[in-house]
């Protein structure tokens, strides 16, 4: 997380023991040699990863902090490849946090040259499976700073020549973090660094998976031979708010995810070239969907077709449509175009000229997408298989309490 000026003056008593956060520099590209570029554009601190790094590493890795006072945490997810589909085996990942003081403290024992990042650290090394287990406690914010509580992370991939930061980890119900945000938004390395936790007995759960490359600069093996529409696998799904025509809020502007983020949800984006057969077919299976999932999966149509609008005419073609499919679950809902500002369309990232675009969020976090999807029998699996598969370990524990 990148570390404002002003922080830096205000707490230069602790300057020695809050070093950790300046691996996250916004520098411009660096090079070893006249040959070759720096994956990431390089990181002050993140070298620390390779200080008493042990011999053999697993995909499970508990730090020191799990057996001391504070509010246990387990951090576990997925590493994917580029695509945001293929997981990532033999992946090395570096962890470093503050304790409950919001200190990087140290103990008897550790590296003099790790000081720095403090004793709660550790590796963990994916499994064949791309997975990995983080145990440790939830870390505290910097004393008398605006940094919301995080957990630091840097990456070595086998095939890359050196490590790079990943998107610190942040907690969505930090009260720092709204307005931090504001001011600093993340570069979502690696995807997203916002996790939900989850509650299981007075264990915390967050889930956590990462795309290798993701908005990472210099990254080879750029995915750029695929038609693009909407966000990443591995980014945020976005606050925006559509007019709902017929089904669930109808009559209102209501942000989908805002409003029912915490499980799965299906936005069904059609632009400007409609099919209405296969959106009628699509809007039958994706009706059957909800009723199966009950209130495990929202569904949402938006149509943004920027061709002749008028909104008069858009809700009553959409009301028609609810109406003709008996529709009871799924939304059908609007936009004026996938570049609008006002209902902040625009942030999905759309693209109007392709045939349809799916995205699949659990807990607002995008887990999959599709693109120009026909809709067949074997397109009907693929959903359904990606909705079981994204599910997880954790789907139905319950939330902290929020105040």
């Amino acid at each position: 997380m990148k570390k404002p000026i002003k922080s830096l003056f205000t707490l230069i008593p602790l300057v020695l023991l809050l070093t950790g956060c300046e691996g996250q520099t916004n520098k411009s590209r660096l090079t070893t040699n006249a040959n070759r570029t720096i994956v990431g554009g390089g990181c002050d601190g993140c070298e620390l990863m390779y200080v008493d790094i042990p011999r053999e590493m697993n995909a499970i890795d508990t730090s020191m902090g799990w057996m001391e006072k504070g509010q246990k945490l387990i951090i576990t997810g997925t590493i994917y490849q580029l695509d945001g589909k293929t997981p990532a085996p033999n992946v090395i990942m570096y962890y470093w946090h503050t304790n409950q003081e919001g200190l990087y403290a140290n103990k008897k024992g550790l590296h003099e040259k790790a000081r720095s990042h403090g004793y709660l650290r550790g590796w963990i090394k994916t499994d064949q499976n791309g997975k990995y287990t983080i145990h440790t406690i939830r870390p505290a914010p910097y004393p008398n700073d605006i940094l919301p509580a995080h957990i630091h992370l840097s990456i070595k991939e086998p095939e890359i020549g050196n490590e790079y930061y990943a998107e610190d980890i942040v907690f969505d119900d930090d009260k720092l973090l709204i307005n931090y945000l504001k001011k600093y938004p993340m570069q979502n390395r690696c995807g997203s660094g916002i996790v939900r936790v989850l509650l299981k007995d007075e264990i915390q759960i967050a889930e956590h998976d990462l795309v290798l490359g993701l908005n990472i600069p210099d990254y080879p093996n750029k995915n750029s031979t695929h038609k693009s529409s909407g966000l990443n696998i591995g980014e945020d799904q976005p606050s925006f708010i559509p007019f709902h025509a017929y089904g669930p809020d109808k009559g209102t502007q209501t942000c989908p995810v805002c409003k029912y983020g915490r499980y799965h949800g299906i936005i069904y984006f059609v632009g400007n070239n409609p099919d209405w057969v296969d959106i009628k077919t699509w809007l039958r299976f994706l009706e059957n969907e909800s009723v199966n999932r009950k209130a495990y999966l929202k569904v949402y149509f938006v149509y943004g077709n920027e061709k002749n609008y008028n909104k008069e005419v858009r809700i009553n073609e959409l009301i028609k449509i609810g109406e003709a499919l008996n529709i009871k679950n799924v939304a059908l809902t609007f936009v004026p175009s996938f570049k609008d500002e006002p209902t902040e369309a625009y942030l999905n990232r759309i693209n109007p000229d392709a045939e349809n675009t799916f995205i699949i969020y659990k807990h607002r976090g995008i887990v999959d997408k599709y693109i120009d999807l026909k809709p067949t029998t074997e397109n009907f699996k693929v959903i359904i298989n990606a909705l079981n598969k994204t599910e997880g370990d954790f789907f139905n524990l319950p939330e902290p309490e929020h105040d």
